[in-house]
């Protein structure tokens, strides 16, 4: 019989031992060095308790969204990505975001599980758990993180899209089942058993995304939303009646997030911790937007979908939030409503591993 290889990982307090791979050889090491700043980088801006408690405690004061509850769970990370590099990187990411969600989730007066949220809370978050009883999976969506494919994706699983290619306007309710279809115990039963998984994204960008999409392309929101927002807060048009609301400014948009209660804001600006709350749930996976063709490389694999089927490629009109980009939008902000707006995004950036965003008068000046 040949020797077992070495195991290498550490134990949960359950005693089963959870899995990494070997240590990366000296070699490879050097041979991709250059990733070793940026991932040290990350890991010291978010891995750091201390740090983390003081931003909470800080910035918390303010926030009427209930604190989280620790998983402790973990999950072996895995990526058909063959570059080492990114390999140890995408765990190290990994590791850090589970770390970060257990200590931050370990405070005592919380809700539990869903069932011990509130009615509106317990809502929202079922409304936004997709189920497919085949792969047995749920997936928690988060609208501007690349919800729509995820959505077409589920739709090519199930049989409603032939593939993902197909071209037509998203539905994004038809074909798709909800948590919220079923009876408690059923969801008790797909909560307990069904691998869990959601994806995040930067919080500014995705904002800016949110804005950049709903009132630069969409009538109805303009209509809605982007006319009553510049009659409260554009000077002179308080009884305006015929507002288009097509040119609302991204001020204008932080000061009315300002105002927004974060459990009925709506799903596209909503903080990504009131729409899956990750410490009422278990999640076995917490993919990133930014590392988005691995991440999701993974979950389908973990899933078991059919070796044919790959997450879809952004469509050819879709406009990317570069760095230069959120940079030149959050300048244009007055600092005290950024300083304002951050405290109702504080989960979002300090359980999922954002450092908060630079917007000091020297930075805005660059």
């Amino acid at each position: 019989m040949p020797p077992r290889k070495k195991e290498y990982g550490i134990k949960r307090a359950s005693g089963s031992l959870v899995h990494f791979r070997p240590p990366v050889s000296a070699t490879t090491v050097r041979r991709h060095s250059a990733v070793v700043p940026s991932v040290l980088t990350f890991a010291v801006i978010v891995a750091s308790g201390g740090l983390l408690l003081m931003i909470e405690k800080g910035m918390l004061n303010s926030v009427q969204t209930p604190p989280p509850r620790a998983s402790g769970k973990k999950v072996e990370y895995r990526t058909r990505n063959s570059d080492p590099a990114v390999d140890v990187e995408s765990q190290i990411v990994q590791e850090i975001r589970n770390r970060t969600i257990r200590s931050m989730c370990g405070q005592k007066n919380t809700a539990h599980s869903v069932w011990s949220l509130s009615p509106l809370q317990r809502k929202t978050l079922l409304q936004h758990i997709l189920v497919n009883d085949e792969h047995r999976f749920l997936y928690c969506y988060v609208p501007k993180v690349a919800c729509s494919n995820w959505k077409r994706l589920l739709k090519v699983l199930s049989g409603a899209l032939a593939n993902v290619d197909v071209k037509v306007k998203m539905d994004h309710r038809a074909d798709l089942l909800f948590l919220s279809d079923f009876s408690p115990e059923e969801i008790r039963h797909r909560l307990r058993h069904y691998f869990k998984f959601m994806f995040v994204r930067e919080p500014m960008a995705r904002l800016l995304s949110a804005y950049r999409n709903k009132f630069g392309e969409i009538e109805a929101y303009q209509r809605k939303y982007g006319a009553e927002i510049i009659r409260r807060y554009r000077k002179g048009y308080a009884k305006d009646r015929k507002i288009a609301g097509n040119d609302v400014t991204f001020t204008e948009f932080v000061r009315y997030l300002l105002d927004e209660d974060p459990e009925r804001m709506n799903e596209h600006w909503m903080p990504i911790y009131n729409l899956c709350q990750p410490c009422a749930i278990d999640y076995d996976f917490i993919g990133s937007y930014e590392r988005l063709e691995s991440d999701a490389a993974y979950v389908l694999e973990r899933v078991g979908a059919p070796q044919h089927i790959s997450f879809p490629e952004r469509q050819t009109w879709y406009k990317p939030v570069t760095k230069e980009t959120l940079h030149y939008y959050l300048c244009t902000v007055p600092q005290k409503f950024l300083k304002d707006l951050l405290p109702k995004y504080i989960l979002d950036f300090s359980l999922f591993g954002y450092p908060l965003p630079n917007t000091t008068t020297e930075y805005c000046r660059h």
